[in-house]
């Protein structure tokens, strides 16, 4: 098993992180917590990256620059 820690939440804070572990079938707070943390990195790099997503589409041979004149 891996090292671990203790952390301080209000009340509330542990019963939100109660019931979203519940939500998700998650066997842990931890996985729970996991699983928050990995959404939001995902949601950060869509922002980051994500700027033209459904917009750019593939280069076609009409695209190469020495093709043009």
């Amino acid at each position: 098993m891996t090292e671990s820690t203790t952390i301080r939440v209000s009340k509330r804070t542990a019963e939100t992180l109660e019931r979203l572990r519940e939500k998700l079938g998650a066997e842990s707070l931890n996985e729970a917590i996991q699983f928050l943390v990995k959404k939001q990195r995902k949601a950060v790099l869509e922002k980051t990256f994500g700027a033209d997503h459904g917009q750019i589409k593939p280069f076609t041979e009409a695209d190469r620059v020495e093709d043009r004149d």
